[in-house]
């Protein structure tokens, strides 16, 4: 049952309070909706509001760590209350950390990051997909991933790990959810204006070593940068501008809804991307062993009742996307 009526119903976006987060959000207000916007920095949450303030937007604020399971049921809770039943959940709240050799990772780095981008997820569908299924009515799940959870960036293997398993969650959820009111969508955007880097460092515990002087994105001072560096040996050209290649969030926002009425299995915004995207899954079906005799009976275990291992329709089921611009 697609979300195809936006205008009236409530959306709950995590990581609302800047950058993607605030886009959706954004995004939300303007196709008429009651807007929860939820995030762990309470100052930023009350400047992000100040916008659907201005407005006349219905909108709430809400602090939570996403990582708090207690707090979240309390927020879910906190939402019903104001707005009634929440039939969009953007779980979008997300952290970097330092981009390093995954052997030169910290664990600190490690719990950090899978308790945010991975536990928080988990949590949002486990607190709110119950409750979403019991209203009966048309709801919808969109789970930030990034075209790095999809061709990994050299040196990002915290990064890329954690927006692969958003994906792969994602696909998943939405082949267990066919044929309830409730379906799901996984946005793996790619460059978007944003400040991730340093809303990272800010809600990174102290309990995570968050007493460096250094932005998170940047590599700890005994990382030789070349180790890392997926451009080593690479000239810098000064005259392309990077900021160029990005959108903006309130955009990513827009194709987000766009994606949630289609009914969308996944959710891009870069069509750069797919020549990388098309060369990963072409290496892979290479990599089969192209067998000259094949068993018939294991292809009739694979062709009959077993065959949920081998076919998913769920990727059937992804319809062309045209053009975003009109």
């Amino acid at each position: 049952m697609a979300l195809e009526v936006l205008k009236g119903k409530t959306a709950f976006v995590t990581g609302a309070a800047s950058g993607i987060g605030q886009g959706i959000a954004q995004a939300c207000g303007n196709a008429g909706m009651n807007v929860i916007l939820v995030d762990l920095r309470a100052k930023a949450l009350a400047e992000a509001a100040v916008w659907f303030e201005q407005k006349g937007y219905p909108h709430h604020t809400i602090e939570l760590d996403v990582t708090d399971r207690a707090g979240y049921a309390k927020a879910a809770d906190n939402a019903e209350a104001k707005f009634g039943k929440v039939h969009l959940l953007v779980n979008n709240a997300g952290v970097e950390v330092p981009m390093v050799p995954l052997w030169k990772s910290t664990y600190d780095d490690i719990d950090f990051i899978t308790g945010v981008n991975i536990h928080g997820v988990l949590n949002g569908i486990v607190t709110f997909v119950p409750r979403m299924l019991n209203y009966g009515e048309a709801a919808h799940v969109v789970n930030t991933s990034s075209q790095s959870g999809l061709s990994v960036v050299p040196g990002a293997t915290l990064y890329n790990l954690t927006k692969a398993a958003i994906a792969a969650m994602t696909e998943t959820l939405k082949g267990d959810l066919k044929g309830t009111n409730v379906d799901a969508s996984v946005f793996a955007p790619g460059p978007v204006q944003g400040n991730l880097s340093v809303t990272s460092y800010e809600v990174r515990p102290e309990s995570l070593g968050n007493k460096a002087e250094i932005p998170v994105f940047a590599p700890p001072p005994e990382v030789n940068p070349a180790e890392i560096s997926p451009t080593a040996g690479f000239t810098p050209q000064p005259e392309l501008d990077f900021s160029k290649a990005t959108i903006s969030a309130l955009e990513a926002g827009e194709r987000v809804l766009n994606g949630v009425q289609r009914g969308d299995l996944y959710i891009f915004t870069h069509p750069e991307f797919a020549p990388g995207i098309k060369n990963k899954y072409e290496a892979m079906l290479r990599a089969y062993p192209a067998e000259t005799k094949i068993d018939p009976v294991r292809t009739q275990i694979f062709e009959g009742f077993f065959s949920f291992l081998t076919q998913n329709p769920v990727y059937a089921e992804q319809k062309p996307v045209p053009g975003f611009y009109k």
